[in-house]
């Protein structure tokens, strides 16, 4: 095929990324995108321009993708911003946005989301909105979403799929013991992740890029051990970014690039990071509504770790007299 025509081809881009990987508390999250772009080559930001923006100071008229570091603050407008990001994207989606907490934690599909039973062991679950939005104005929030309803059809650009998996400390602290590894844990998630996106999206070839795994950089063998079936070509491994290529029958492929700093190259991966992040703020909100039913005074905790020791400490008595299980809450690792 020329170049010319490659260009115009149109062609799948995934996202992947995570939030909340070094607290003490709550969940770590893991979010994915995927687009369908008119071509290659495409600048995804450059395109949406005119109703999606990267600097959070644009928020008045712009839906802010951005790593969603510089996307949330822990305040009202912060707040805001994120759950228009994640809101306005999954409100594209065929059946529409979540409508509770508990819709966004199935927003994933079957096969990665956590069991019903998983939930049922972190009772503060309980406490997840019973709608959505919590922190936007509802109608606000329905213009931007068709503006940028609009825009992506304009551009000829579809959001294909989206969606959060949530793994609660309870699970985190299980697979720990298994793995005995952080990171090997994290891949087990990540790998989930890919496998899905493989057997959903690989017979029309897809681009997978993945926010890189902490330090690591070499991950053929991981690949090779996770998709048997697959014959996985290794390109260019560097602390910058590695290159692979998966082929499976019938003509099924996935290019995967782990790279640092993702977030900030690939549209897909920060609004990946978006998605992330809101189902873990919201998670923290429900834990700190739980607990404060049980300790009005106890001060809410983002879950990292010394504030949430502290957080431990002050709820020590309410945690004893209430039976909660540790290994649910504290995590592990």
């Amino acid at each position: 095929m020329s170049a010319t025509r490659e260009r115009h081809r149109p062609r799948l881009v995934a996202g992947i990324d995570e939030a909340g990987l070094g607290p003490l508390l709550g969940p770590l999250t893991l979010g994915y995108s995927v687009l369908r772009l008119p071509g290659g080559g495409l600048n995804v930001w450059e395109e949406l321009a005119e109703i999606v923006a990267q600097e959070p100071t644009r928020d008045a008229e712009h839906v802010i993708v951005a790593d969603s570091k510089r996307v949330y603050s822990r305040n009202p407008r912060g707040r805001r911003r994120l759950e228009t990001t994640a809101l306005g994207f999954l409100a594209l989606r065929s059946i529409g946005p979540p409508t509770s907490g508990a819709d966004l934690l199935r927003t994933a599909p079957r096969e990665i989301r956590p069991r019903a039973a998983e939930i049922t062991r972190h009772p503060w679950y309980t406490e997840l909105p019973a709608e959505l939005p919590v922190w936007t104005d509802p109608g606000r929030l329905e213009l931007r979403a068709e503006s940028l309803r609009r825009t992506l059809a304009k551009k000829e650009i579809v959001l294909v799929d989206a969606a959060v998996r949530v793994i609660p400390a309870g699970e985190l602290n299980r697979s720990y013991i298994e793995t005995n590894n952080k990171s090997a844990t994290v891949w087990e998630r990540v790998g989930g992740m890919l496998e899905y996106l493989w057997n959903t999206y690989g017979d029309k070839g897809v681009h997978v890029i993945v926010d890189r795994q902490g330090g690591r950089f070499r991950y053929g063998s991981l690949l090779a051990r996770r998709f048997r079936g697959a014959r996985v070509q290794v390109g260019l491994e560097s602390p910058d970014h590695s290159e692979y290529r998966l082929e499976g029958d019938e003509g099924r492929t996935m290019r995967l690039t782990f790279a640092e700093k993702a977030e900030d190259r690939a549209f897909t991966v920060a609004l990946a990071s978006c998605l992330a992040k809101y189902a873990r703020e919201l998670s923290m909100s429900a834990f700190n509504r739980y607990f404060q039913a049980l300790q009005p005074d106890l001060a809410p905790t983002a879950g990292y770790t010394t504030d949430g020791r502290r957080w431990v400490r002050d709820a020590a008595d309410t945690l004893r007299k209430a039976g909660i299980d540790r290994d649910v809450l504290v995590r592990q690792r």
